[in-house]
């Protein structure tokens, strides 16, 4: 059991359990969850004098219709609810909401709750669970034991500093996780750390990450890394993400793109590249047939070459350009010749503007 700014307690349909039911206080017993005393429970230190108010904390009025509390014990099972109760109170520190009808657990449903925990084993009857939104608290891990069912995962804005090998496994299902904005670093990803998993997003922006995290799962359409301390773009590095069509690496310190690098993305659409160190545009946009949209705004580009957007010759690309920026880097667009947007849609595709040093 470790400590969190919330408890996401075990939420289940009855009829889906195959097993035998078992009380809120049976879980607390088996699985080790610490039994409160009312000393503890209502907050109030035995020694000395006690502190009259504190010893009989003002509850009721924090209690939601149908739950019974007591102390700082929340139970709302078996009420065929369909979201998690409001107006709990902000002390509570166990919340019970098993057998009941929900199936999402949304953003703000614990907010203002910083003395709730959760247990390991927690999520694991939840067995129709879809989506997981547990994003800006203090987890310092990856919930273990998630459901199969789970589609969807959003845990940024936490504490997090290693993705362990196995925490995903068996979730067959899942095809998003959102997890930046944690202090991640790329030793932190154990090797395997994603095994099994078949996702078409994944997130992992604002963290310490100085290159592209190994291994990451080959089925990805979408991986977005921005606002990160990425170097380089090194040969190897996109090599098993062929099916990716949005790739984004803004806002990093990126300063070469190794030849080749590209090739790799043949179904690649947009591409985010802004806010970085370049020189000069990437070796490789013209062989990539369905790219539509490409980001090089604020950077050190200093020259555009008749190339360096459009295949030569007609019918090789597949899909016009429909973006192009370039704005706030050191390049006289005056003597780019027109030439070079020869496979844009419009010239309001194309962003120049000024430099600013």
């Amino acid at each position: 059991m470790w400590p969190l700014w919330f408890l996401t307690s075990l939420l289940a349909l009855s009829q889906a359990l195959p097993f035998e039911q078992k009380g809120f206080w049976d879980f607390t017993l088996d699985d080790g969850l610490p039994m409160l005393n009312d000393e503890e429970a209502s907050g109030t230190d035995t020694s000395g004098d006690p502190d009259m108010d504190s010893l009989t904390p003002n509850f009721s009025n924090m209690c939601p219709f149908g739950c019974h509390c007591h102390l700082r014990v929340v139970q709302c099972s078996d009420l065929d609810l369909i979201t998690v109760p409001k107006e709990i109170s902000p002390d509570t520190t166990l919340l019970d909401l098993q057998n009941n009808e929900i199936t999402e657990l949304r953003r703000d449903d614990f907010k203002g709750m910083p003395h709730l925990y959760i247990h390991e084993k927690a999520f694991s009857p939840l067995r129709k669970l879809q989506k997981l939104y547990i994003s800006k608290n203090h987890l310092v891990e990856i919930p273990p034991n998630l459901p199969s069912s789970l589609v969807e995962l959003r845990i940024h804005d936490n504490r997090i500093r290693k993705v362990p090998k196995g925490v995903f496994s068996g979730l067959r299902n899942m095809n998003c996780i959102e997890m930046g904005g944690n202090p991640l670093e790329n030793s932190g990803f154990e090797p395997g750390a994603f095994d099994g998993l078949k996702l078409n997003y994944l997130r992992i922006s604002e963290a310490k990450l100085t290159g592209i995290p190994k291994d990451l799962p080959e089925t990805l359409n979408e991986l977005h890394l921005d606002h990160n301390q990425i170097q380089a773009i090194e040969l190897e590095d996109l090599l098993r993400y062929s099916k990716l069509y949005r790739l984004g690496l803004g806002h990093n310190q990126i300063r070469m793109i190794e030849n080749g690098s590209l090739s790799f993305l043949p179904t690649l659409r947009e591409l985010h590249l802004d806010n970085n160190k370049l020189s000069k545009v990437p070796a490789g946009l013209p062989d990539l047939k369905l790219l539509q949209v490409v980001y090089l705004h604020s950077n050190n580009i200093t020259k555009v070459g008749v190339n360096d957007f459009c295949p030569m010759g007609f019918g090789v690309k597949r899909a016009y350009y429909n973006g192009i920026s370039l704005f706030n880097n050191p390049v006289p667009y005056w003597e780019v010749q027109p030439a070079t947007f020869r496979c844009v849609t419009d010239r309001l595709a194309i962003q120049f503007g000024n430099y600013k040093k």
